[in-house]
């Protein structure tokens, strides 16, 4: 018999914002947005002190601004957000190979196969949280679920820097009181129509039967019909290219000389190899690299030609990268670059529908 899926949505906490606040202490209690400062400016995100005077992403600056006076605005810095995913999307490969991301803030992994917590989603989710809080310095909710579509949907449930886990046998209760808002692919519109048609929740869709929602619906009856049984087949695709496989680590006190940053430098290289082995033969390297993140945050990458990890040239890279600042060190990572794939293709992100096995 097949395995019991077990997929977890890690789903950052007002990710621009929250990496904000991190970098500038003074913040956190701050009502603080990050967007557009102009007159025609518009907000990416706020945080959660911001949230309590109506203020909301996709808000206009200047409406924001009349909401909370006193609301800070900042303007987006994505090189800090792209570091700040790249670490996340870095520790989730720790527990599983099956990453889907979805944006910046936000990705699917599928932890079926995972051995680490005697194999329990709940604890590996509650892991995820730990370590990205301690390493990146944000907070993540984190929904664990036998499908993508109700994992997606607990990681909000909780929020902020929550969990909340769907199990197999209470899929049925779940979603029988679930709005039909919070059905995949049910916008403003949609929701609307099925209202007019008395479908407020998903037992009203599961009570109509699938023959009555295929004429009414068509296509879309068939998909709100099955989701509305907590059936989800979609696998974690990996749906972007596979660049590099690397490991980080960030570490509870700085390092304070390039002897501290040998020795450890051992351990991360250690867990590259176990890394490198997981993936087997199935991809090529032509680079390998170093990255070392100071305590003031700012941080270098050195990388070199080479198919093969190799400590020697590991131990080589991280001298030269200490050697560019001389400062207290936090964080180490070291990977190996992968050649570009002229052939590859993008997956699909959904499967195709399969005949739904319950009689109409």
């Amino acid at each position: 018999m097949d395995k019991q899926r077990k997929i977890i949505h890690v789903d950052c906490d007002c990710f621009y914002a929250a990496v904000e606040m991190r970098d500038a202490p003074a913040l956190q209690s701050k009502p603080i947005a990050v967007g557009g400062t102009g007159r025609r400016g518009v907000l990416s995100t706020c945080n959660y002190v911001a949230r309590h005077f109506g203020v909301r992403s996709a808000m206009p600056t200047a409406w924001a601004k009349r909401l909370c006076p006193d609301l800070v605005v900042l303007p987006t810095r994505m090189s800090a957000y792209r570091e700040a995913s790249e670490a996340i999307m870095t520790i989730l490969g720790r527990y599983s190979d099956l990453i889907q991301p979805l944006s910046l803030d936000e990705a699917f992994i599928d932890v079926t196969d995972c051995e680490l917590h005697m194999g329990s989603a709940t604890w590996i989710a509650e892991d995820i949280r730990r370590a990205i809080a301690s390493e990146v310095g944000i907070t993540v909710s984190a929904g664990v679920a036998p499908n993508k579509f109700l994992a997606k949907i607990a990681s909000d449930w909780n929020k902020p820097n929550g969990i909340k886990v769907i199990t197999p046998d209470q899929v049925a209760a779940f979603v029988s009181v679930l709005p039909v808002e919070k059905i995949h692919g049910v916008g403003r519109v949609t929701a609307e129509r099925l209202h007019r048609q008395g479908l407020y929740v998903c037992q009203d869709i599961i009570d109509r039967g699938l023959r009555d929602m295929v004429a009414r619906f068509g296509a879309m009856g068939d998909h709100l019909f099955r989701l509305s049984h907590g059936i989800d087949e979609r696998s974690v695709s990996l749906s972007r290219s596979r660049k590099s496989v690397s490991v980080e680590r960030t570490f509870s006190e700085d390092m304070a000389d390039f002897g501290a940053c040998r020795k450890n430098a051992l351990m991360v290289f250690a867990a590259l190899e176990q890394r490198l082995a997981r993936v087997g033969d199935r991809t090529h390297y032509h680079k390998f690299f170093v990255k070392m993140r100071f305590s003031d945050f700012t941080q270098t990458t050195v990388e070199t030609l080479g198919q093969v990890a190799d400590v020697g040239q590991f131990m080589t890279l991280l001298e030269e990268a200490w050697y560019r600042q001389k400062k207290p060190v936090r964080l180490l990572g070291m990977g190996m670059r992968l050649k570009p794939d002229q052939n590859a293709q993008q997956l699909e992100l959904f499967e195709p529908n399969t005949p739904l096995a319950i009689a109409m």
